[in-house]
């Protein structure tokens, strides 16, 4: 038997070594996981692991403690209203994303029936909000990556979102014309910025999925084509970019001479990101 409280300080004192920003409340949230589901709330009534949840719960804490994203140990990452299968080999949603899934969301309301696709869609979590949060709502979804893709088609069971595997760049040549907003969340990390990505994202997300080209704009560039094609005469089109690509980003599409209105939005932490 090992005391809660001293687990509890032992891996607050690990996680907070490896640079985890919320050791309290990541270790509450392992210690949970070790006690079956217990709900975090309750952790001060239980005094005592037994041998089997020590061992459960030192494992835990060592697979956070080597940076594997939280996300990946529990198999689920929160978005907007839903919960959704995350693992492996998928990029781990961020909630800055939320911002550009709710963009989505509010386009695709004002219409009467939406046709909305979202291209590198990965985990599918900006298409299944759309779903989720839009009625009469016709969405279209591609990804590239073959895991990413896996997790996209059972996160997508049972909704009738049309999945497609394939390159972005390509899709949905069926649909040119006829699109009313196309979201995306492409890779934008330059090649040489992989020194200062975090190590959740740099050692555990797929790198298709992080890096485009040495200014990080390779995806962005083809998202500008492909949009032009897809959408309809007054489509809409929104990408999330890094905070340092707040000019150039923006200035793909400007200079593609294609697009009428070119506009930047701030991010949860008020950085431009679309």
């Amino acid at each position: 038997m090992a005391l809660r409280r001293e687990l509890r300080a032992e891996g607050i004192r690990r996680l907070a070594a490896a640079g985890i920003e919320v050791p309290a409340s990541e270790c509450d949230l392992l210690l949970s996981m070790a006690l079956g589901g217990v709900d975090s709330a309750q952790l001060v009534l239980i005094h005592e692991l037994d041998e089997e949840q020590t061992e459960c719960f030192r494992g835990l804490l060592a697979r956070r403690e080597n940076r594997e994203p939280y996300q990946h140990i529990t198999g689920q990452a929160w978005f907007r209203y839903l919960v959704v299968g995350v693992g492996p080999g998928v990029f781990v949603p961020r909630p800055e994303t939320e911002l550009l899934a709710g963009w989505a969301v509010e386009q695709a309301e004002q219409l009467e029936d939406p046709v909305v696709v979202d291209l590198c869609t990965g985990s599918g979590v900006i298409a299944l909000s759309v779903f989720d949060e839009v009625p009469n709502v016709r969405i279209h979804a591609v990804e590239l990556d073959e895991t990413a893709y896996g997790y996209a088609r059972r996160n997508m069971t049972g909704t009738g979102i049309d999945l497609r595997h394939g390159d972005m760049a390509t899709a949905f040549d069926d649909l040119a014309g006829q699109v009313d907003v196309v979201v995306c969340n492409p890779p934008y990390i330059p090649l040489d910025a992989w020194e200062s990505v975090a190590p959740e994202a740099r050692d555990h997300d797929p790198h298709l999925a992080l890096f485009s080209g040495d200014d990080g704009l390779d995806a962005m560039r083809v998202l500008e084509r492909r949009a032009a094609l897809l959408l309809k005469p007054g489509g809409v089109v929104g990408a999330e970019h890094a905070d340092a690509q707040g000019e150039s980003a923006p200035a793909v599409f400007r200079d593609s001479g294609r697009w009428t209105e070119v506009v930047d939005h701030r991010d949860l932490d008020g950085r431009q990101v679309s």
